[in-house]
Order: C-alpha cells, then structure tokens, then sequence
C-alpha cells in the first residue's frame, strides 16, 4: 500500500442555488513533503467547518482503484486529475472493503486512523459537473474513508502505507458505509461497530439509533 498523491485546497467561493459558498473540494497535488496536525494537512483548509473537518475528520482519503471505474461510468475522455474526488490522500492497495474502522496506519512519520466512511454532499456534484452525481457516489459504496491524527508527523506522495494496529473487531468501510447510508448489514455486524473503542461520539450515537 502505498500514498500515491498528496493534495490540499484552501477553500474557494462558489455560486449556489442563488447564493455564495465556500468548499475546500477542489484539491490538487502537491509535490515533498507536508506536515499533518490533528486537523487538517499543512495548506489544507475546510470550507465549512460545520460538516467538514474536526478531529474525526481531519484527513480524507480515496483509493486510487476508483478513478478507472468513475471515467468508464461516466464516459470522461480523459484521466481526472488526483484530488477529484476532494480527497487529501489518493491511496493505492487500500480499498473499502479492507480499511476498518479503527484501524491504524503509519504513513510517512504520521499516525492515522480510519474513523468513518464519507457521506457526500452536493459540492462533490458541483466539482464533477453533474448534477445528482452526490447521490450515484453514495449507492456506489466507494466512498473512501476519513483519518483522525493519532500522532502528528510529515508525509508525502510514495510513502508506504503500513497498517500498524488492526481494530479486532474488523468493521469495513463498505459495511459501515452499508449500515449508515444505504440500509444493509445485521444486527451482529451493528454491534460489532458499536464495540469499537475508537468509534466517535457522534458515530456512536447513530449507530445507537439504528439499535432501537
């Protein structure tokens, strides 16, 4: 496994249903090395902090793997560039199926670890240009996941991703993300991610709602 691209945006403004926003999607490759602090990667603002960022979702990032199934899906005549997808780190060997809640890895001098799936919001649709495409990336399942930085430390584009500290528990992304999003898994699987320690407060407490 190993980090394939490295990439940052400070937020932009962009027009909205008649209205100005600001995102932090349009990311785009950086070349050496950047530092990563508990909340975002050196060069990298949040656009909205009320659903971007914090400690549970401080880091983004998105497999590699992807990007051949979304230009054959949407018929794009040339590569997207990495960053599309608004992710921090464009990783390769590491799928959703793979990376567990809770899961540890050491990238570059920095501790990571996998804290939830994404849920993908309406700016993912105005970066790719088409309308809805938040909706189709969710039903997809390749969503990639989001890092919390257990330990601060420099990365960079092809450092090895080495998983440290796997979570005994073994919930993927893909089962999560099916639990939280799209109405599938069991009650086993919803207590085996309830039994994790790493889990947030807030995923927690959504879990504990499908319980009921």
């Amino acid at each position: 496994m190993r980090l394939v691209s490295l990439n940052v945006a400070r937020p932009a403004e962009i027009p909205w249903q008649g209205r100005m926003i600001r995102t932090g999607i349009f990311k785009a490759p950086v070349e050496g090395p950047r530092r990563v602090s508990r909340l975002r990667i050196e060069g990298d603002l949040h656009g909205d902090l009320s659903v971007h960022g914090g400690l549970d979702k401080a880091v983004y990032g998105y497999p590699r793997e992807h990007y051949a199934f979304w230009r054959a899906e949407l018929g794009a005549a040339d590569d997207f560039p990495f960053g599309q997808f608004g992710e921090n780190l464009t990783t390769e060997g590491l799928l959703e199926r793979d990376a567990c809640l809770g899961d540890v890895y050491r990238i570059g001098g920095a501790l990571l670890q996998i804290s939830e799936p994404r849920q993908p919001c309406y700016k993912l649709a105005y970066r790719m240009g088409r309308p809805g495409f938040d909706a189709r990336f969710l039903a997809s399942g390749k969503l990639g996941y989001y890092f919390r930085v257990l330990e601060e430390g420099v990365l960079q584009a092809g450092d090895e991703i080495v998983r440290v500290e796997p979570d005994p528990q073994r919930v993927s992304m893909l089962e999560l993300a099916s639990l939280l999003y799209l109405g599938g898994g069991d009650k086993d699987l919803l207590e085996r991610a309830l039994a994790i320690d790493s889990l947030s407060p807030k995923l927690r407490s959504r879990l504990a709602r499908l319980e009921r």
